[in-house]
C-alpha cells in the first residue's frame, strides 16, 4: 500500500510538471513571435472583452526583463479597491504567487512597507520582496488615487533560501466611474533576481498581470471588503466616489 502511495505520488508530481512545462513552453513560443515587435512601444499581450482586462509588454534598452502594462475596468469602488490593498496580511488570498504576506510598518495614513514571498516556478529557489508602497490621494479636481509601489532590497535582511527580488515595482492609478465600476491602469516592472530562464520569465510576464487582476476583482466583490461596517471599513485616508 505504502509503495502504491508513492508510486501515485510521483506520477502526479510528473504530470504537474509536464503540463507547467508544456504552458511555460506555449507562452514562450507566443512571446517569441513578438520578439521582433518589442521595443520601447507597448505591444498587446492579452485582451479579454468579457472581463473588460487588457495587457501589454515593451522592452525598455535599459532594463534586462520586459515592462508590463494593464488596464481593467473593474466591478466596486474605489473605497473597497483601497480596502483590499491596505489588508496586506491576506495578499495570500488573491495576488500571484503570494505564499506569505504581511504589513510591516505603517510609516504614515499614506505610506506602508509590505513583505511579500512568492512561489517560483518549478525548479527555482522561491522569491521574497518587501515592498514600499505610498498612496496619493484623491481631491476635488482629481478623483484618480494613485498607489506607487518600489522595492526596498534592503529593508530587511535577507533570508537563507530565499532569493530578494530587487524589483516588482509600478504605479497603479484607479479612477471611480459610474455604475460602481472603476477604470484601473497600471504600469511596472518586475526583476526576479538570480538567474531565471527566459521560459519562466515569459510564462510570468504573460500570466501574472491577468491573473491579478482576475483576484483583485474576486476580492472586491467580497462582502468583506465592500460592506461600509465591515471590520476594514476604517480607511486611514479620505476616498471619493464617482459622484
Amino acid at each position: 500500500m505504502r509503495f502504491l502511495q508513492r508510486l501515485l505520488g510521483v506520477c502526479l508530481t510528473l504530470c504537474f510538471s509536464l503540463g507547467l512545462a508544456h504552458a511555460a513552453a506555449t507562452g514562450d513560443d507566443d512571446l517569441d513571435e513578438l520578439r521582433d515587435k518589442l521595443g520601447n512601444q507597448w505591444v498587446l499581450l492579452k485582451n479579454d472583452r468579457l472581463r473588460s482586462i487588457k495587457t501589454w509588454i515593451k522592452q525598455e534598452d535599459d532594463k534586462q526583463y520586459r515592462s508590463f502594462r494593464v488596464e481593467a475596468t473593474l466591478n466596486g469602488d474605489v473605497e473597497t479597491y483601497t480596502r483590499v490593498m491596505l489588508d496586506a496580511d491576506n495578499f495570500s488570498k488573491w495576488y500571484w504567487e503570494v505564499l506569505e504576506s504581511k504589513m510591516l510598518k505603517r510609516v504614515s495614513a499614506t505610506e506602508y512597507y509590505i513583505y511579500l514571498k512568492h512561489r517560483a516556478p518549478i525548479g527555482q529557489p522561491n522569491r521574497d520582496v518587501i515592498l514600499h508602497a505610498v498612496f496619493e490621494p484623491q481631491s476635488g479636481q482629481n478623483k484618480t488615487l494613485v498607489m506607487r509601489v518600489n522595492a526596498a532590497p534592503g529593508y530587511l535582511p535577507e533570508k537563507p533560501k530565499l532569493v530578494r527580488m530587487p524589483a516588482e515595482d509600478m504605479t497603479v492609478k484607479v479612477t471611480p466611474l459610474p455604475g460602481n465600476k472603476v477604470q484601473l491602469e497600471a504600469e511596472g516592472y518586475v526583476d526576479p533576481g538570480g538567474n531565471v530562464p527566459n521560459w519562466a520569465i515569459n510564462y510570468i510576464q504573460r500570466s501574472a498581470p491577468y491573473s491579478i487582476m482576475l483576484g483583485l476583482q474576486r476580492m472586491m466583490l467580497n462582502p468583506e471588503y465592500a460592506r461600509d461596517n465591515s471590520p476594514r471599513g476604517n480607511l486611514p485616508f479620505q476616498v471619493l466616489s464617482a459622484r
